[in-house]
């Protein structure tokens, strides 16, 4: 079934639901503001110190009154507002569908598997917008400037021109990650994938070019001339720099971690000051505000023109045993058509995170059609958990219904004739793999699900970085740029003052419970994947894992990307195996 983009039925409801919240707009604006302005962040604290006037005291002395006036002002209006506004909310669908204008002319069309061969690519970040006062308690304010400032980053550095250098250490008695990627190496039409020869790796060799990305690999062999290979200088904003090793450079365990990681697991990893130019799919949370919704959607839309937004139910609704007064927060954008959707809302929340519509977004999308005519789809869903750190019994109950609902949607939506090629879980899921405090959720069933970062419940690979920021220090130097958080998150020991750390079951403070390891913090956002959904003969691989610091100071979380590579094997009905090239075009998609 087609999706149609308004969330409401007839335009009639529609021009309602609009006139209810003109109605109500200004009076929530005014008290949004007037909360706000009693709630500096540590940055505008310091802004304030530098000011060489007497504008700040005054605002704050005088703002705050002017704007409860106008609140009470407002208010009655805004009553009749909401009592239009509620009932409307039990037909309005969950989530609005943009089908966008895109300037990408390859769009599902000239988008190929070469050799069966193909890969896509997956970010999910959480990115705290909130209403301005709401915000200000995760030390973060300005969302409407925020959420344009990240929109814009994110276009900015997908769409950059690509240049990648491959550094193989000669000293390696292993195949290094060069050799590996540049079978796959993406190419600027995004979810292309162009050959190159196993034993060439592309080299830039003129000076005069720009340099986006700098990927070098750490042999670690004692034969090496630079010590410190893998740990280039590089110009600011110019460079992603990759390492096969383990981060802390400074540390004298750092060769050893980077052994184990080899032995643990050979996923290519980075710690990216910019997004990956490869991103077909973006996977947001807390975007709970509509206006930043919209203004993310509007500058996204012409990069990634299918977008879901403003997902979630409002007031009395369904399942949802309490009012609610926030939708999800979820957001989802991708530069192929969606297929189908559907959201779920959790049923069980509590305190705070019960007056929000917390749930899960089930996505099909086609990525093309192969030969024989048949659609080539996957599956992305999205989530954001239970917050309160000693709610886990919450979160286990959520996981299984994620679990569920992901079966239930696949289920209904699965078609005969289809190929599915890959089927992922990303979030925000509030629990991470190194608290004894969260043992509950680290051995849940989700975790059927492949992790790329953790070795097992409880164990995190050596390379893995935590991803929740530690709100009073977010503005500090050392974390304050895309530039300066790539270079701390690389270093043991100055990460350790900016992630949050682990807690024990108690809620304390602890170390990382397995001895001997490098420190990694709470890692709370995942990008999961799974193999065992997918059509006979498709198997995925993790082509490269990254931690994104490009929005420092825009968001307390480290967004991460995934790239996933698929291959598919075909065979004709005598049983010859035979190379065929598929070709990704795009299936006329109606509203």
């Amino acid at each position: 079934m087609a999706l149609r983009e308004s969330p409401f039925a007839n335009g009639c409801m529609a021009g309602l639901h609009s006139l209810s919240w003109g109605l109500i707009f200004p009076c929530f604006w005014f008290l949004d503001q007037m909360i706000a302005a009693c709630l500096p962040t540590t940055l505008e604290k310091k802004q304030r110190q530098e000011e060489q006037c007497s504008l700040g005291p005054l605002r704050s002395c005088f703002g705050p009154p002017l704007l409860l006036v106008l609140f009470v002002l407002t208010a009655p209006v805004a009553l009749i507002g909401f009592l239009m506004w509620a009932p409307l909310q039990a037909a309005r669908r969950p989530f609005i569908y943009s089908r966008g204008i895109t300037s990408n002319r390859e769009e599902g069309a000239a988008n190929k598997l070469t050799g069966e061969r193909g890969s896509f690519g997956f970010v999910t970040a959480n990115l705290c917008l909130l209403p301005d006062s709401l915000a200000r308690f995760n030390n973060l304010g300005h969302t409407q400037t925020r959420s344009k400032q990240i929109a814009q980053r994110v276009i900015q550095s997908v769409n950059r021109s690509q240049i990648e250098i491959y550094v193989d250490s000669p000293s390696s008695d292993t195949d290094s990650y060069c050799s590996r990627t540049s079978l796959l190496s993406p190419s600027r039409s995004y979810g292309s994938t162009d050959s190159q020869p196993p034993n060439r790796p592309p080299l830039v060799s003129d000076s005069s070019l720009p340099l986006e990305e700098v990927v070098c690999e750490s042999g670690g062999g004692e034969g090496d001339s630079n010590p410190n290979a893998g740990e280039w200088d590089v110009a600011p904003g110019t460079a992603e720099v990759t390492k096969g090793a383990h981060l802390n450079q400074n540390s004298h365990s750092s060769k050893k971690a980077g052994q184990e990681s080899q032995e643990l697991d050979n996923v290519p990893w980075e710690v990216s000051s910019v997004f990956p130019t490869s991103v077909d799919f973006v996977c947001l949370q807390e975007v709970f505000d509509k206006r930043a919704a919209q203004k993310m959607k509007d500058i996204l839309s012409p990069t990634f023109s299918h977008v879901l937004y403003d997902v979630g139910v409002y007031a009395f609704h369904g399942c949802c045993s309490s009012f609610k007064f926030f939708n999800s927060g979820l957001f989802f954008a991708s530069r192929y058509p969606v297929l189908d959707a559907a959201f779920h809302c959790y049923p069980n929340g509590k305190g705070e995170d019960a007056l929000a519509a917390k749930g899960l977004l089930c996505v099909k999308v086609q990525v093309g059609r192969n030969h024989q005519a048949k659609n080539i789809v996957g599956y992305v869903s999205c989530t954001h958990l239970h917050a309160p750190e000693a709610d886990g019994g919450i979160r286990c109950a959520q996981l299984t219904l994620v679990s569920e609902w992901i079966s239930e949607f696949q289920a209904l939506t699965k078609r005969a004739h289809e190929i599915v090629v890959f089927d992922t879980l990303c979030g925000d899921f509030n629990f991470d793999n190194c608290c004894p405090g969260d043992a509950q959720e680290q051995k849940h069933k989700i975790f059927e699900y492949r992790d790329p970062c953790r070795v097992g419940p409880g164990q995190e690979k050596p390379w893995v970085i935590g991803t929740l920021l530690q709100q009073p220090t977010m503005y500090d130097e050392e974390v304050s740029t895309p530039q300066s958080l790539q270079r701390s998150l690389q270093n043991e020991d100055v990460r350790r003052s900016y992630i949050a750390p682990p807690f024990g079951s108690g809620g304390s403070p602890c170390d990382y419970p397995e001895p001997g390891v490098p420190w990694v913090g709470r890692r709370i956002d995942y990008m999961l994947y799974r193999e065992d959904s997918l059509s006979q003969n498709c198997k995925t691989e993790i082509e490269k894992f990254t931690f994104i610091t490009q929005l420092a100071g825009l968001t307390d979380h480290i967004p991460v990307g995934m790239r996933l590579g698929v291959s598919m094997n075909t065979e004709d009905p005598g049983g010859q195996q035979e190379n065929r090239t598929h070709s990704l075009q795009q299936n006329p998609f109606s509203t």
